[in-house]
């Protein structure tokens, strides 16, 4: 994904692709629209979606839909989305939601700035994810490339830590002062 990603909305109601518009305006970042859930996955699949916010509810391919084929492919599987409701809390709605890996489950109408928080801190975590992957390859790349010239130009091997030992006198085990004062006093008496 290219780092000027933007947020995609998808919802079938203009007023509310206005407002939600409006409510992340003041966050900066580049918002992008689509009125169906196939607008959507051709936006996404694009390559240029960094979070998605979309209804549950559109004619045609629903929201569940396109979280169920985002999932399948490796390239959109970790976008964030937000999926927006009309309707009231529902257990069964948040359980499949949620398993299907959704952010969050956000009823409308929507508080904007808890939409704000939510959207910054899933795109910014989403972002730094990605530039963290990038990151790895190219170090791991690097490694590649380091290990395949160690590979074919050898170091000579150093040499031992040790030095070699040199000619002197053998080294006594150590002995107690005890022991060094009797032989001391043998050596006074003969």
């Amino acid at each position: 994904m290219p780092p000027d990603a933007g947020i995609l909305i998808v919802d079938d109601h203009e007023d509310t692709l206005y407002a939600l518009e409006s409510a992340l305006a003041p966050l900066g970042y580049r918002v992008g629209r689509a009125t169906s859930g196939d607008q959507a996955l051709k936006q996404v699949l694009r390559g240029h979606v960094g979070l998605l916010l979309l209804d549950l509810r559109m004619p045609g391919a629903g929201g569940l839909d396109v979280v169920r084929y985002m999932r399948r492919l490796e390239q959109t599987q970790r976008i964030p989305v937000i999926l927006l409701t009309g309707y009231g809390p529902d257990l069964a709605l948040s359980s499949t939601a949620f398993a299907l890996g959704v952010a969050d489950l956000v009823t409308k109408p929507v508080d904007p700035w808890a939409l704000r928080t939510k959207v910054r801190y899933l795109y910014d975590t989403h972002q730094h994810r990605l530039a963290l992957e990038r990151e790895v390859r190219e170090l791991r790349a690097q490694l590649r490339e380091h290990t395949e010239a160690a590979e074919h130009h050898p170091r000579p091997a150093l040499p031992h830590p040790d030095p070699p030992p040199r000619d002197r006198e053998p080294l006594r085990p150590a002995r107690g002062a005890r022991a060094e004062e009797c032989d001391d006093l043998e050596k006074g008496r003969t």
